[in-house]
Parts: C-alpha cells; structure tokens; sequence
C-alpha cells in the first residue's frame, strides 16, 4: 500500500481482506445539510445542487474518511408507494398509504421492487452520488444508507420499536418485499459510484438461529449487489444487537458487523472473541456530539474498554447526527476514539 493511502484505497484493501492500519472514521452528517442550506428538511431531500452544495461545505469543516451522501428512513416507503406529511424538521413525518391497512398488514398495491428503486429520490439520491463522485480530489468514501429488511417491514407494518415485535409478526410476503427493494435501492446507489452501503436494521425482533438464518439469507441479494460493484456493505444496529448477539456472531457475514457501543459494552467473553474474529465496526452515541454535552466517563476510556480486543475496521455514529451537533466536537471524538483503540 502507498504511504499516505486514501479513504478509498483504505477501502478498497478491505474489500480485499485487509484490515486497514486504524479504523476509517465514517460519522452519518446528513440532514444537517438543510440546515446549513436554510432549508426544511423535506425541501432539502428533494433538491440535488443544495445537497451537493451542504455536503461539500461539511467536507471542508469535517475531514472525515467518508461523505454521506443519503441518508434517509422514509425513502423506501415513498418510493413504494407511500405519501409523506411533515408536521416539522425535528420529528419524522406521517407515512400515508392510498389504500390503508390496519396495523400488522401489508398495504395493497406496492411498488414493485424495481419501480421503486425508479421512484424520483431515488434517482436524487443516485445524482447526488455522481455528483459527488466527480467533486472530491481526496478520494473520500461515498456513503449512502438504507433500510434493513425487518425495520424496513415494520415501518410498512406500523410496528415500531415499542411495540416489541416479535418475528412471527412479520409477514414473509413483507420480509421478502423489503429485501427485493433494499437491494434494488442499494444497486442505484452502487451503480451511481457509492463506495459503502450501510444497511441500518433498527427494528430487529428476537431471533432464534434459525430466524438468524432467514434473516441473512434475506440480505444476501444485497450484501452481493454491493460487493459486486466493489463497494462495501455495512451491517448497522440499533440496540436490537445485545440480544441477538450470539446468534449474529454464529453467522459468517461478508459486511462490517456495526452495533452500538454500549452493546458491544455488554458482549460476553465468548461473544467478544467471536466478535474479534469478524470485520466489526462501532458506532457512538449522538449525546457524544453536543457542544453541552454530560456524558459522564471519558471518551477515549469508553472507547477503549468497549473496543478493547475488537480491532474495529470503522467508527461511525448511531444515526444520522442531529442539527445540534458540534462539528469541531465531532471530529474530535472520532479522532481520540480512533487513536484509542
């Protein structure tokens, strides 16, 4: 490798079974491109050149290894079908469908998976990715996010994380409809030139073995799309991560494991030397981030004992980073957290 690789080179050697000598620093800074553009944030999903422009100005503030190009939850659902009312920028907006179901049913006449990766932000999405392609000299990693096969269900199904679902409340019509369309979704992203999918699983029921089983085979069209285009796919959790844990780490992925770091906290020592063995990532919690912030225990000793042994190959954050967030912060913390572990 050359003395002083790029992010993309870092990249590219890991998808070649290379560990990279420290983990690529990847934080999800997104939607505060609307914030910097003076924009609603539903404005700013749908505007390219603003995006483009905001990510760019992030850039230059946040020397990051990566540019996160996308990334948005409600995506997949109006690209099936669905209509999207925004009450204001801090909450999620009201998913409406043209047929409406009750709770725990799949909602009549879908998108096809196909149409859907066809769907217009989509195709916003795919340009911001070319644009951003041809913009950077530095080679950073281009990111872009989507949902994984049970939050993507649920959030169709009107479970959420409260609800505590359970697998059996998964259709497999809906299961199977989910990972057709994340994998469509995730091959525009490749095709347009991204060089990371992170697949965010934040709805994750308890599973048993077999369950595990379905669920990876379920990613696979995906996870192969991706690598296919030479890009790497990221397994990202939610705090679903701790109780599947054994299951997850029996499975033999082809992407970067990413739970939380307070769920890597919490590994058993037979979880953790089955974690140390598979390409793992962290990601640390928004609170980290805040110019306020009262998070009690140090960074880096926090990082340290959670990473401890885990050779971590990425760090990133929990979710897309709030409009509170201090940038100079940021950076900081990913920096001392990279040079921890």
């Amino acid at each position: 490798m050359m003395p002083n690789p790029t992010p993309r080179q870092l990249l590219s050697s890991l998808l070649q079974g290379t560990r990279p000598p420290r983990p690529l620093l990847l934080p999800i800074v997104f939607s505060l491109g609307a914030k910097i553009e003076n924009l609603p944030l539903r404005d700013f999903l749908s505007n390219p050149t603003k995006i483009s422009n905001s990510l760019r100005q992030i850039r230059s503030y946040l020397p990051s290894d990566g540019v996160s190009c996308y990334f948005d939850p409600s995506l997949e659902l109006e690209s099936l079908g669905a209509s999207l009312s925004w009450s204001n920028d801090t909450a999620p907006p009201t998913i409406h469908w043209p047929h409406p179901v009750g709770k725990g049913s799949l909602p009549p006449a879908l998108r096809s998976p196909e149409d859907a990766a066809r769907a217009p932000r989509v195709k916003i999405a795919a340009e911001v990715i070319t644009r951003l392609k041809s913009s950077f000299r530095d080679e950073p990693i281009l990111m872009a996010g989507v949902s994984g096969p049970f939050t993507l269900a649920a959030r169709f199904l009107q479970l959420d994380a409260a609800d505590s679902p359970r697998a059996e409340d998964f259709p497999e019509a809906a299961l199977e409809i989910s990972a057709s369309t994340i994998a469509a979704v995730s091959s525009a992203f490749v095709e347009a030139g991204a060089n990371l999918i992170i697949i965010c699983e934040e709805i994750l029921p308890s599973l048993s073995l077999e369950t595990c089983q379905a669920w990876q085979f379920l990613l696979s069209p995906a996870l192969n799309i991706i690598r296919f285009h030479e890009a790497f796919p990221v397994l990202h959790f939610s705090n679903s991560f701790t109780t599947n844990a054994s299951f997850i780490l029996a499975q033999p992925w082809d992407c970067v494991l990413c739970p939380p770091l307070d769920a890597v906290a919490h590994l058993t020592p037979e979880q953790a030397s089955a974690a140390s063995a598979a390409l793992f990532g962290l990601s640390l919690p928004p609170e980290l981030f805040q110019p306020d912030t009262t998070y009690k225990e140090d960074v880096t000793q926090l990082v340290s004992r959670a990473g401890a042994g885990l050779n971590p190959v990425l760090l990133t954050t929990t979710s897309d980073v709030p409009h509170s967030t201090d940038l100079k912060r940021l950076i900081k913390v990913m920096e001392e957290s990279s040079r921890s572990l």
